[in-house]
């Protein structure tokens, strides 16, 4: 992807900063650690989307697709490497849906899980509201209690059961699904 076009897939998607690190655009340098981190089988499971094992070039066309003009899913890069951490540590992700409404989703290196990174994410990511929802969704598989913490310590819901394909388990999982009302 030629730099015009790569800036014109981010113009609409802003860097916001906390304290640990920086919510940036995926950049296609990126598609290397997230090859990595969800090669990890405990992460691909803890998602709906990701593969395991993952195929050649899955990462790479994540990353396209997050780039894409046309993309519904704005995905940000969880990047430390101004406080003197890793480059890339996860992704969080918001997807639009219909009525000024988006899902959010995230996931974090193996290696970084219980370090509160998820939690400063979500944070920050619902303080920009980028998309200018009115109401956030998320879900959490129910073997994942963490991610579940994650969303209600940011002041989502818990609305109900639900079950989601897992595409790296190959089955339906039972999840907890949540809703944050936005101001």
């Amino acid at each position: 992807m030629d730099d015009l076009k790569l800036a014109d897939a981010v113009l609409n998607q802003p860097v916001i900063e906390t304290e640990r690190f920086l919510l940036r655009p995926l950049r296609p340098s990126d598609a290397g650690m997230i090859a990595h981190y969800t090669s990890d089988r405990r992460v691909a499971e803890g998602t709906r989307a990701i593969p395991h094992p993952l195929p050649p070039g899955a990462a790479e066309d994540f990353v396209a697709r997050a780039l894409s003009a046309k993309r519904l899913e704005d995905v940000w890069a969880i990047d430390g490497s101004g406080h003197r951490l890793a480059e890339l540590l996860g992704v969080v992700s918001l997807t639009r849906m219909e009525g000024d409404q988006s899902e959010l989703g995230f996931w974090i290196g193996a290696g970084f899980w219980n370090t509160g990174f998820a939690t400063e994410a979500v944070e920050a990511l619902v303080a920009a509201n980028p998309h200018r929802s009115r109401t956030l969704f998320a879900e959490a598989f129910q073997d994942n209690p963490g991610s579940a913490r994650v969303l209600t310590n940011c002041g989502f819901v818990y609305l109900g059961d639900a079950e989601s394909w897992s595409v790296a388990r190959g089955a339906r999982v039972p999840t907890w699904t949540y809703l944050r009302k936005m101001d």
